[in-house]
């Protein structure tokens, strides 16, 4: 579900929720969520919202601020994402990602993960492109790859 915002100073902003079910695919040894499974999703989805709200940019993971895991998932639980934007620079995008997993049985929800999230925007090339330009660049690697025998 896609959301904008409005904050105390009258400036709109994007936010976005989502939802995943751990199934036993996401487990580790030990039968809890697989911390690296969690944060793909997270990268995933701060990703979908920042691509969502500035069509046209390419964007790249440049890092999450914290890793700290607040409690173990079991398997069935329903885990909500919460992201919302809390900076575009001229290159970048911030974003705020908050996970509650609920249990089915209880509907009972906990707070499991919270962090930071920066994305840079890329042109074709790789390198760093303003945000909200739609650019067009073919990369000359791009085009020497392309045309290169098979």
């Amino acid at each position: 579900m896609l959301y904008f915002l409005i904050n105390h100073a009258g400036e709109c902003f994007f936010a976005m929720e989502s939802f995943k079910i751990v199934r036993p695919e996401h487990l580790n040894h030990y039968g809890f969520l697989f911390g690296g499974t969690l944060l793909h999703w997270v990268d995933e989805t701060a990703y979908i919202a920042a691509s969502l709200n500035h069509p046209g940019c390419n964007f790249v993971t440049v890092g999450m601020d914290r890793v700290a895991f607040k409690k173990n998932v079991r398997q069935g639980s329903i885990l909500r994402f919460d992201v919302q934007e809390t900076r575009v620079g001229r290159t970048s995008v911030a974003c705020s990602v908050v996970v509650h997993a609920r249990t089915i049985q209880t509907g009972e929800e906990e707070l499991v993960f919270s962090t930071g999230i920066t994305f840079v925007c890329v042109d074709n090339c790789g390198k760093k492109a303003v945000v909200g330009e739609q650019r067009q660049d073919v990369c000359p690697l791009d085009s020497v790859t392309q045309s290169a025998p098979k």
